[in-house]
């Protein structure tokens, strides 16, 4: 049986942590709210928000 760990799905976190204008972190460009709400979040929206991360920053 495979315990689930909570860090299943890394945190994007830098340890830069400075909000811009629009309360995104500008070191793991995450909002506010996903960052207050990611150690309660499913591995798939974890999965969703890294993919939105990755693409914003190409």
């Amino acid at each position: 049986m495979h315990m689930r760990n909570v860090e299943d799905v890394p945190s994007p976190c830098r340890n830069i942590c400075r909000l811009d204008d629009e309360d995104v972190c500008e070191g793991c460009h995450r909002t506010i709210d996903e960052i207050t709400r990611w150690p309660q979040m499913s591995d798939e929206e974890k999965r969703s928000i890294l993919a939105r991360i990755e693409h914003s920053i190409e």
